[in-house]
């Protein structure tokens, strides 16, 4: 195919944006947030399990205590009447049994106490442990909607990239032959395009061509499109493409010395 060496240039400019256009597309698709909110949501569950378990057991304390302090308000009131009954008392049968149920209600409420005592030790720690595991979970949501707010922030500028890069593609394409456009698109649309050949390098395979191929391009007219042997791409070549005089690629001109 022939075309221009300007109108070949221009495919660089596309493909450049082509390649902007498909980064954009692919942040949009798959912020680079992504993975890392999809990791905090499976760590939050894990977290909000280990505080619904730390909750339910300091609640089952906090329910144990609160049946403690009602037996021991109902061990004190029975004691205060108990202890006017005595003092009203004047059968010795029912002082007896008087002084025998108050010391009776009294080892009742040195056993709840103690038991008072006991939970409230118990329920210090598991207060802290659902502080501290709240303040972890806490601290997993705020990183989530950090970043769930910064992958949102990307996907409207890489939305926005990719409009005006498929805006620029056609200002540009639009001044390439309809023939090498379709070309290239072809091409693309293998994996290979355009890129520019610089020092006998394809830029789009990054193979350096072996010295049979670079004299068959050598051969080409300035407007006869070059394709690359080893991806197919289109050989964009500048004065950079290293297609000197054919022979050994070293300057042969006056005051060069050679040693053998």
């Amino acid at each position: 195919m022939k075309a221009s060496p300007a109108d070949q240039r221009l495919l660089l400019d596309i493909a450049a944006l082509d390649d902007r256009y498909d980064r954009a597309k692919r942040t949009k698709e798959n912020p680079p947030q992504a993975a890392r909110v999809r990791e905090l949501v499976e760590q939050r569950t894990a977290e909000n399990r280990v505080l619904a378990e730390r909750v339910g057991e300091r609640d089952a304390l906090r329910n144990e205590l609160t049946k403690i302090d009602s037996d021991v308000d109902l061990a004190t009131t029975r004691r205060e009447r108990d202890a006017k009954r005595l003092e009203q008392a004047t059968d010795l049968a029912t002082i007896k049994a008087l002084e025998q149920e108050l010391a009776s209600l009294a080892r009742r409420l040195d056993g709840l106490e103690t038991a008072q005592l006991e939970l409230m030790e118990k329920i210090e720690p598991a207060e802290t442990a659902v502080a501290e595991q709240e303040a972890t979970v806490r601290t997993t949501i705020e990183e989530g909607q950090r970043l769930s707010a910064e992958g949102k922030e990307g996907v409207i500028s890489a939305a926005r990239e990719m409009e005006e890069a498929a805006r620029d593609r056609a200002a540009v394409a639009s001044g390439v032959p309809d023939a090498l456009l379709a070309m290239y698109e072809r091409l693309r649309a293998r994996g290979a395009g355009a890129s520019l050949f610089t020092r006998g390098v394809c830029g789009g395979c990054h193979m350096t061509l072996a010295q049979s191929d670079l004299a068959a391009v050598r051969t080409l007219a300035e407007d006869e499109v070059a394709t690359c042997p080893e991806c197919g791409g289109i050989l964009v070549r500048t004065d950079e493409s290293g297609l000197g005089d054919a022979g050994d690629g070293h300057d042969q001109g006056t005051g060069t010395v050679s040693f053998s």
